[in-house]
């Protein structure tokens, strides 16, 4: 019954962070990237802290360690997504990320020499002509922000794997507080470097920043790192993946996003990457990698 929760608690997770891609977009039009960032994991900051507070003053080194290493993985992550979103469309940017699902058993492999699949094969090929069709130019070049958003991928990829390793050992109260600590020190250290700190938002971008600190943040990562503790970091993955169709969804229900063809086809195809990805994570074929 746990696992049911679980997976339905992952499924919130990403409705929310489909809405987090339309709410992104809407505060870049009267903030920068990284006053975002700064705002949103203060807030996560704040809120994880009122939540944790009991167990703070019992932290462990490891956990400590745990919670650095997940918090760097996290800003990597957003600051190259919400970078990139200002050369990219909201759509684009959502289904790229979801690529990071493939990339969860590659790292798996080279961090714990955890076996690859055939079907993971096959479905980082399909992700590799997926993200082809969806970004390449008449020239085959990538342009910034798509190259930027598999950046991203990278980032979310090693988040998602070292959550997994690290909530059945700490406590996911814990790790979130300090994951959202690292990610608001890292995000103020650049936002003081830029010298942005003078925030001219309007009463959307304000809102929009609210709803990424307080629902997209604070209270998804607490979901997924609870939820976690009952579901491998592969199927997660997949299921946090679907969070590009929500994001896709929203950009067209909400920002009026035009979708050609070429798009249609290059997200078909790297859903259907992902899917192939997770079924490997129960499939018995012959091992490819070890």
């Amino acid at each position: 019954m746990k696992k049911y929760f679980a997976i339905f608690g992952l499924i919130l997770v990403t409705v929310i962070w489909g809405g987090g891609f339309v709410a992104s977009d809407m505060a870049l039009g009267s903030l920068s990237p990284f006053q975002i960032m700064t705002v949103r994991f203060g807030i996560g900051t704040v809120l994880m802290g009122v939540i944790s507070f009991k167990h703070l003053k019992g932290i462990k080194k490891e956990e400590l360690y745990a919670g650095l290493l997940l918090g760097c993985t996290l800003f990597l992550g957003f600051a190259c997504q919400i970078v990139a979103l200002q050369y990219t469309t909201p759509s684009k940017n959502a289904f790229l990320t979801a690529t990071n699902v493939v990339m969860v058993p590659f790292i798996a492999f080279i961090v714990c020499r955890k076996k690859v699949n055939t079907r993971g094969i096959v479905g980082a090929i399909m992700a590799i002509v997926g993200v082809g069709v969806l970004s390449l130019n008449r020239t085959l070049s990538l342009g910034f922000g798509d190259g930027l958003t598999l950046v991203c991928a990278v980032g979310f990829a090693l988040q998602i794997f070292f959550t997994g390793e690290f909530v059945a050992k700490y406590r996911a109260t814990v790790l979130n507080f300090i994951q959202m600590g690292t990610a608001f020190l890292l995000s103020g250290i650049i936002l003081t470097a830029l010298g942005e700190w003078k925030f001219t938002a309007t009463i959307q971008g304000w809102l929009s920043v609210l709803y990424l600190g307080v629902v997209s943040t604070t209270l998804t990562y607490l979901l997924q790192t609870s939820c976690q503790k009952y579901i491998d970091e592969t199927k997660a993955a997949i299921i946090l993946s679907m969070e590009s169709v929500f994001g896709t969804l929203f950009s067209i229900l909400i920002l009026h996003e035009t979708v050609t063809l070429k798009m249609i086809l290059g997200c078909i195809i790297i859903l259907a990457a992902v899917l192939i990805a997770n079924s490997a994570s129960g499939s018995n074929d012959e091992i490819l990698v070890e």
